[in-house]
C-alpha cells in the first residue's frame, strides 16, 4: 500500500523536500500527500481519514496541530464526496482543534490555514444542506487569513469573494455579484504561482477556485439572461479543464467539463441554437466518464442531475419525449445516492426535475398512461416506505405525486379533485420537510401550495 503512496508521488512529481516535510504522517496510502485523496474511491478514502486520527491521535506526535489540520482536510474531502454530515463534523472539529494549538503557539501562517479550511468547511456545509447562515461563519473565519502572507491570501481573498458574490446573488443584487467576479482575479493569479500546501497542490486549489468562479458566472448570466457572460464561462470552464489530467485529477477536471457542458446548454437556451445544447449534452456526458457512485457518489449525482438538465433542455426544444424520459432515468440514478441523505439540498432540485420531466413528457405524448403509471408507481413508493420508517422519503414522493396531479389537471383542463388531493400531499410534505428541518425541500413544498393557490384563484 505504501509502495503505491510512493508511485503516485512520483508520478505527481513530489519532490523530497515536499515529502520529508510530512514524514511523520505515515499511516495511510496518501502518506499525508491530500494531493492525492482523488485517485481513492469512498471506501479508500474512509480509511485514510481514520489513519489521518490515528496520526493526529498518536502520543507525542510531532506538529500536532498539521496533523489535525491533515485530518482534517480528509474528512472534508469524505463529506464532500459522501454528503455525510457526521464526517463534515469531524472536519470541522479536527480544524478548531487545530486552531486553538497554532494560536496558543502564535504560528499565524499555520493558523490562518487553519481559517482557510474553516471557511471551506463552512460553505461546503451550505452547499451540502442548504443552510446559507453557515455563509456567515465562513467570513468570520476569513479575518484572520485575510491578513497572512502568501498563497494562503490568495485564497483567503478568492473565497471572500465568493462569499459576496453569494451574498449578491441571495440579495438579488447582480451588481455586487458581478463585482465579486472581477474580484477574483487577483486571488487566481496568486494561487497559479503557489507550491504545495496543507490543502493540497496549488493547482488543486486553483481549479476549484476556477469552478467557483464559473460557477457566480453562469448563475450571473442566467439572472440576467446575458449571452456574453454565458460565453465567458464556457471559455473559463474550457480554460480550466484544460489545465488538468482526468486520469491524475478526475474529480476536479469532471466538476469544470460539467460546468463547461452546463454553460453550453444555457448558451443554446439563450441562443436558440440546438446545436449548442446537443455539445453541452455531450460535454455532461463525457464529464461522467472518469466518476463512478463508488468512487464519488455527489459528484455522480451532480453530473447525473446536470445531465438531465441538459436532457429536459433538449427536450424543450426539441419536443421530444424520449429526451424528457432519458432526463428522469439520469434523475432516478442520482436519487440512488441522494436518498441516502434527505437533508441535501440536491435532493429537491433533483426531485422537483424529475417531476417536471415526467410531466412535460406526458404533455408531449398527450398520453395519460404515463401519468397513470407515474403516479401508482408514487403511491406504491409511498405504500411500501411509510411516514414513520423514512418520512423524508415518504414526503419525497408525496411531493412528486403531488406535481402528476397537477399536470393531469393542466393536460385535460378539467379538475376532477386532483388539485385537492395536490393540496394535502403538498401540505403532508411541507409538514414533514418543515419538522425536519430540510429548508430546500419545505421551500419547493410551499412554492408548490403557493401554486395550487394560484390556480384555485383562477
Amino acid at each position: 500500500m505504501f509502495e503505491f503512496g510512493r508511485d503516485l508521488k512520483r508520478l505527481f512529481g513530489v519532490d523530497a523536500g515536499a515529502e520529508s516535510k510530512s514524514a511523520s504522517y505515515r499511516e495511510g496510502l496518501t502518506g499525508g500527500d491530500t494531493s492525492l485523496l482523488e485517485l481513492l474511491d469512498v471506501r479508500l478514502l474512509t480509511n485514510e481519514a481514520r489513519s489521518a486520527d490515528i496520526a493526529a491521535g498518536r502520543i507525542g506526535a510531532k506538529d500536532r496541530g498539521a496533523r489535525l489540520l491533515e485530518a482534517a482536510v480528509v474528512w472534508r474531502e469524505l463529506a464532500r464526496r459522501s454528503g455525510d454530515a457526521v464526517a463534515l463534523r469531524k472536519a470541522a472539529a479536527h480544524a478548531e482543534a487545530a486552531g486553538k494549538i497554532f494560536e496558543t503557539e502564535r504560528r499565524l501562517e499555520a493558523l490562518a490555514s487553519t481559517r482557510c479550511e474553516q471557511a471551506v468547511l463552512a460553505i461546503l456545509g451550505a452547499d451540502l444542506f442548504g443552510d446559507e447562515g453557515l455563509h456567515a461563519a465562513a467570513g468570520a473565519a476569513l479575518t484572520l487569513a485575510r491578513t497572512a502572507p502568501g498563497q494562503r491570501c490568495g485564497l483567503a481573498m478568492a473565497l471572500v469573494a465568493g462569499l459576496d458574490g453569494r451574498a449578491g446573488l441571495a440579495e438579488n443584487n447582480i451588481d455586487r455579484a458581478l463585482a465579486a467576479v472581477q474580484a477574483y482575479d487577483a486571488p487566481l493569479r496568486a494561487l497559479a504561482t503557489g507550491k504545495r500546501t496543507v490543502g493540497g497542490s496549488a493547482r488543486l486549489l486553483l481549479a476549484e477556485q476556477r469552478a467557483a468562479r464559473v460557477e457566480l458566472i453562469l448563475t450571473c448570466g442566467a439572472r440576467l439572461k446575458d449571452r456574453a457572460l454565458t460565453q465567458l464561462a464556457v471559455t473559463e470552464a474550457t480554460t480550466a479543464a484544460a489545465a488538468l489530467d482526468p486520469d491524475f485529477e478526475p474529480l476536479a477536471w469532471s466538476r469544470l467539463e460539467g460546468l463547461r457542458g452546463t454553460a453550453l446548454v444555457q448558451l443554446g437556451d439563450l441562443d436558440g441554437e440546438l446545436t449548442h445544447i446537443a455539445d453541452g449534452v455531450e460535454a455532461l456526458t463525457a464529464a461522467l466518464e472518469p466518476l463512478s457512485m463508488d468512487h464519488s457518489p455527489m459528484d455522480w449525482a451532480r453530473a447525473q442531475a446536470a445531465l438531465g438538465a441538459g436532457l429536459q433542455a433538449i427536450g424543450e426544444a426539441t419536443t421530444s419525449d424520449r429526451a424528457f424520459e432519458q432526463a428522469v432515468t439520469c434523475y432516478d440514478r442520482a436519487t440512488q445516492v441522494l436518498k441516502a441523505q434527505p437533508s441535501l439540498a440536491l435532493r429537491a432540485v433533483v426531485a422537483n426535475n424529475r417531476a417536471l420531466s415526467l410531466a412535460r413528457c406526458a404533455e408531449l405524448t398527450a398520453d395519460l398512461a404515463v401519468l397513470d403509471a407515474a403516479e401508482m408507481a408514487f403511491k406504491t413508493e409511498l405504500a411500501a416506505t411509510p411516514g414513520g420508517r423514512d418520512p423524508a422519503s415518504w414526503a419525497v414522493a408525496q411531493l412528486n405525486l403531488a406535481r402528476l396531479y397537477e399536470a393531469r389537471v393542466e393536460i385535460t383542463g378539467r379538475d376532477d379533485g386532483r388539485l385537492d388531493r395536490a393540496a394535502v400531499a403538498l401540505t403532508c410534505a411541507f409538514d414533514v420537510f418543515a419538522e425536519l428541518g430540510l429548508r430546500s425541500l419545505t421551500d419547493l413544498a410551499a412554492q408548490g401550495l403557493q401554486r395550487l393557490k394560484a390556480a384555485h384563484a383562477h
